[in-house]
């Protein structure tokens, strides 16, 4: 068995699990940013990264199982292109970009966003609330690749995605369920980078299949709650957890 399976490596690696999986699950994608800086106190990133991938694969299908029957089908053609080239980006630039650059503008662009959209809903103004945010092929492309690119480097996608699709206000399952099938593809496409990169290695794969059990078990708990919460419960909760994911982003790439 690797060093790494040692009581102080669980101690970090299984709530950065408890934590992805309930992301996977549907409570607030943006809870999932916590899991690599947790496990990273206990590994270096970048092997936290790639543990984190085959589980996250594994928590894809048990939530694509379990969201079988919603989806917004337009939303996810319209943002998976732009998902894709950020891989593709974050593949070929991975030695020249600082990552820390990266968490600045994502959590830039999130505490903005959410900050916009409390006052909003609870400003001078909230017996106004804007109407609902059509489809922007542009600005789908552009959170898309943004959202593949930090996905990419950190399995942080989540905020970018949230930038773009929340303001449309799905139908909380149809959001989740776009959600989780967007992440599913892009995680499986990870697989040949990653793989050629060399971080799924051996020691690596057998660290991901013991933190397996965890992490099924926080998705599909993740799931049962997520299919009770009513809209206006769902969407204040989801972007307070945004919120909170970029403050975690913008400590993380504060040059201190």
């Amino acid at each position: 068995m690797p060093d790494t399976l040692s009581f102080a490596f669980f101690t970090f690696a299984i709530p950065a699990v408890l934590l992805v999986g309930l992301s996977k699950g549907g409570i607030g994608g943006a809870i999932g940013l916590l899991g690599v800086p947790l496990m990273s106190l206990a590994v270096d990133p970048v092997k936290a990264a790639a543990i984190f991938l085959p589980i996250l694969i594994v928590m894809d299908i048990v939530a694509l199982w379990s969201w079988r029957n919603f989806n917004d089908r337009k939303t996810l053609l319209m943002i998976l292109p732009g998902g894709i080239i950020g891989i593709a980006l974050g593949w070929a630039t991975s030695a020249y970009v600082s990552d820390n650059a990266l968490r600045l503008v994502i959590a830039a662009a999130t505490l903005l966003f959410t900050v916009r959209y409390f006052w909003q809903v609870y400003g001078p103004r909230s017996n106004r609330p804007a109407a609902p945010l059509p489809h922007r092929p542009a600005a789908a492309t552009f959170w898309g690749a943004l959202s593949g690119y930090a996905s990419f480097v950190a399995h942080a996608g989540g905020p970018p995605f949230q930038i773009y699709v929340l303001p449309m206000r799905l139908d909380p399952k149809s959001y989740t369920g776009a959600s989780i099938r967007f992440f599913a593809i892009v995680n499986a496409v990870k697989v040949i980078p990653y793989f050629l990169l060399g971080a799924l290695d051996a020691e690596n794969l057998t660290i991901s299949a013991t933190l397996l059990p965890v992490a099924l078990i926080a998705t599909m708990l993740g799931a049962a709650v997520v299919k009770h919460l009513k809209a206006e419960t769902f969407y204040p909760m989801t972007y307070g957890l945004a919120f909170c994911a970029g403050l975690k982003l913008l400590w993380d790439g504060l040059p201190f």
